[in-house]
């Protein structure tokens, strides 16, 4: 791509405001270097300060770093997984609340060992204030679990009298999501080239465009990011209608 990728998305078209991420391939990229998997769990955080440095000109991004699938994994590589993410956020928080970005963590948090969650308690305290993106880790993350946890509380206000099942709608359901503050993504992007949305905002990406990579995650650059949201510029997003 000749020219500068920023420079050019800032000149032509409107920046998403909500990016959502499967960071996949890490193991992969590891495999093919013949380094231990969680060597390239390692080299995706470089990855990740890119794209979030890049994200500064949108006002959201969501990163799916460990699904409640994940779990099942080999204890080894779970470990090295919570270790890491508490490596993260002991590097990279007083650059994140410098920059004014508020960290969100999204997920079932209770299945998080004792070091991982005080982290993530921490860095959600400390980057309370910030303004400028909403970043958005999702651990531990289901977006089934996630849907059925907001049909639970609906179901409970329902039965107590808070709520009359008539009022029950897609505003109602949203409202009771991990996200709820935040809009829908306008763009979905998903590293390795793998064709699946693998659990993730399955309510909030209804209308969000696809853009598939075959750049593995810890090889994902800001250049990529911004070569993504040129191809999201190009698309005739309708939402259903018919463009006149």
């Amino acid at each position: 791509m000749s020219g500068d990728p920023l420079q050019r998305l800032r000149m032509h078209g409107v920046v998403p405001v909500h990016v959502a991420i499967i960071m996949d391939g890490n193991g992969r990229w590891a495999t093919g270097r013949s380094l231990p998997r969680p060597l390239g769990h390692a080299a995706g955080m470089g990855a990740v300060r890119e794209v979030v440095e890049g994200c500064l000109e949108a006002g959201v991004v969501s990163l799916f770093a460990f699904s409640q699938e994940n779990w099942q994994r080999p204890a080894d590589e779970i470990d090295a997984l919570m270790s890491l993410l508490e490596e993260y956020i002991a590097q990279e928080m007083e650059d994140l609340r410098g920059q004014g970005v508020r960290v969100r963590i999204l997920g079932d948090l209770d299945r998080l060992s004792g070091g991982a969650r005080a982290a993530v308690d921490r860095i959600v305290a400390e980057t309370a204030g910030g303004t400028a993106l909403t970043l958005n880790l999702c651990i531990s993350y289901s977006s089934r679990a996630e849907i059925a946890r907001a049909a639970r509380q609906l179901a409970e206000a329902a039965a107590a009298g808070r709520l009359d099942p008539a009022d029950i709608d897609e505003d109602a359901i949203a409202r009771r999501l991990y996200t709820a503050p935040c809009p829908d993504p306008d763009l979905l992007i998903r590293t390795s080239g793998e064709m699946r949305i693998s659990n993730f905002l399955l309510w909030q990406l209804a209308y969000a465009e696809l853009y598939v990579t075959p750049v593995l995650w810890p090889d994902f650059t800001r250049r990529h990011l911004f070569e993504a949201i040129l191809e999201f510029q190009r698309r005739d997003r309708r939402f259903g209608r018919v463009t006149a």
